[in-house]
């Protein structure tokens, strides 16, 4: 098991509001395939597009847009 901060980003997309809600948390997870499983889960639609990178300093990234609206997933193993 590795722990992870995650920080998910939902993206204001309301031209007067730019700004953006930050969630913190600390996760565990057995291997990235976890990680993927996780991301999965909590965006079932069917209207979905994702991306996933990972950094040169091992960040797993997910861009995420559902339904229009832009959310960011970063996992940074602690």
């Amino acid at each position: 098991m590795k722990t992870y901060e995650v920080v998910f980003e939902i993206f204001n997309s309301c031209s007067g509001n730019q700004m953006r809600d930050v969630f913190f948390n600390e996760m565990e997870f057995e291997d990235e395939e976890a990680i993927d499983r996780y991301v999965h889960s909590r965006h079932e639609e069917k209207d979905i597009e994702w991306d996933r990178v990972v950094l040169d300093d091992g960040v797993i990234i997910y861009n995420i847009v559902a339904a229009g609206l832009k959310q960011r997933y970063s996992f940074t193993e602690c």
